[in-house]
């Protein structure tokens, strides 16, 4: 295995951590708050991590193989937790390293999950510093999910290479530079759109900016305590859930429809069924929560807007769902753990795996009754190998080996059954709140350590895919 060109690449990525708290840093100084010292101290730690990696691995050889990919992908957001987490830790506004770690994993991961109580505590540094670490690991994401992961055929992510702006598995390597550009490009657009309507809608510029950070990465951290409810503005609520919603969808097929192929959104099977169960929930809780609102205006204003925010796995919430109706809280249980599309930033495990387990289970119906049929199952018309459809079916296997093991741990942590359950299915979906005291209008203080780091592995073996992590951890893929 080529180990120095991992330690490059890695070296690489510790300075633009580094690169990015500038930012942070700068409104701290300007500010004159006590954060300084924090992001100061994370600059400098980032700066000489990167620079000693790149120091020992000068002018590596060879290239980028699977191996190596697997290793790298599962390091580098490791190493971006570890680092991202020192601000935090030094500002002295979380108790201990572990919240601070949490917190940050949690941001990188765009899970939206947080330790703290009240958010408004934090000064100004730190809170773009939140913001900007959901915004960075979303395009990260999108990055990953459609020019990385295809490439290493992880969970059945490789049945919509086709559909990407650019890399296939014969021209991920020359290209990739070239694609993340132009996704880097679309992405800080569509934020840059956000940013303006948000002002538009009366929030001044610097939450504006956090919170198009966060909707684009579909991440759910605010600058607020009570977070979008905080500015009871149907104009933000609006403009919040149609940017979750675009989030929520494949970047490439934003890419197509600026090109000029707007088609492409109705003739991509993934993007419909998304909409429909958007549709569908939403219908249904509007149905389940008739007496709960004044009328149907107020009620398709926050029901649309939360179906979103957990369709989307956003996290962000303008009224306390736990308060709905079981059927309907059950419903959003659901949704969390579907999520949004391939080559989105959302979690989940992605509707376009739910639909081709559903057509998998329909396919086992037919064999049943018609024995020596062939029948093939399709996606977008065209055929799903059985390659594809065996890597889809082993990954929701061990989505819920690990789902019943994290939430057994949790139990045995102290946790309540709801609590347990909701905690483990939102940061393995990274949405952030669940249900229970982990809902929205609780948070994730009261977890011990213990169960704290367990959601931190969580959120990472949910965002990258289950099988990143997973092929590194297995003892064959040390051997030589």
């Amino acid at each position: 295995m080529n180990i120095r060109i991992v330690v490059n690449l890695l070296g690489r990525g510790a300075l633009f951590i580094a690169l990015a708290m500038v930012a942070p840093l700068l409104i701290s100084f300007y500010h004159n708050e006590d954060d300084l010292y924090g992001l100061v101290t994370g600059f400098l730690v980032c700066l000489a991590t990167g620079a000693v990696m790149l120091l020992f691995s000068r002018r590596p050889r060879g290239e980028l193989r699977h191996r190596e990919g697997f290793l790298f992908v599962t390091l580098a957001w490791s190493l971006a937790g570890l680092l991202g987490a020192i601000p935090f830790s030094f500002s002295g506004y979380f108790p201990s390293y572990i919240d601070a770690l949490f917190e940050t994993v949690s941001g990188f991961t765009t899970t939206g999950a947080s330790v703290l109580s009240v958010v408004e505590v934090l000064p100004h540094g730190l809170l773009i510093w939140r913001s900007l670490i959901q915004w960075l690991g979303g395009m990260g994401i999108i990055v990953l999910t459609i020019a990385i992961l295809p490439y290493l055929g992880v969970g059945g992510m490789q049945i919509f290479k086709a559909e990407s702006p650019g890399p296939t598995m014969d021209k991920l390597k020359p290209r990739i530079t070239e694609t993340a550009k132009l996704l880097w490009g679309l992405y800080v657009g569509i934020t840059f759109l956000e940013i303006i309507l948000l002002c538009v809608g009366g929030m001044n510029g610097f939450d504006a900016c956090c919170h198009a950070f966060t909707t684009m990465a579909t991440g759910g951290f605010s600058t607020k305590t009570a977070g979008i409810a905080a500015y009871d503005s149907a104009f933000i609520d609006a403009v919040i859930t149609v940017f979750m919603l675009i989030a929520g969808t494949n970047f490439a097929l934003h890419y197509a429809a600026l090109n000029g192929n707007v088609k492409r959104y109705f003739l991509s099977q993934e993007f419909r069924w998304y909409f429909g169960i958007f549709i569908f929930a939403c219908a249904f809780i509007l149905w389940s929560t008739r007496h709960t609102y004044s009328s149907v205006v107020e009620a398709l204003r926050y029901v649309s807007f939360q179906v979103s925010s957990i369709l989307t796995t956003t996290g962000f919430a303008t009224y306390d769902y736990v308060m709905w109706p079981v059927a309907a809280q059950s419903l959003l249980l659901f949704i969390m753990i579907v999520g949004g599309c391939a080559g989105s930033t959302s979690g989940g495990i992605k509707v376009m795996r739910l639909g081709l387990l559903i057509k998998i289970a329909h396919r086992e119906i037919l064999k049943l009754v018609h024995p020596n049929a062939v029948v093939s199952i399709k996606w977008d018309k065209s055929p799903v190998s059985s390659e594809v459809v065996n890597s889809i079916v082993a990954f929701s296997i061990f989505y819920a080996l690990i789902f019943v093991l994290a939430t057994l741990i949790m139990a045995m942590l102290g946790q309540d059954f709801i609590t347990s359950v909701s905690s483990v299915i939102a940061c393995m979906s990274n949405i952030g709140p669940g249900l229970a005291s982990v809902g929205p209008a609780g948070n994730y203080e009261h977890i011990p350590n213990l169960g704290k780091a367990l959601l931190a592995f969580c959120m990472l073996i949910g965002r990258l895919e289950i099988y990143t992590i997973l092929v590194v951890l297995s003892p064959v893929f040390w051997r030589r």
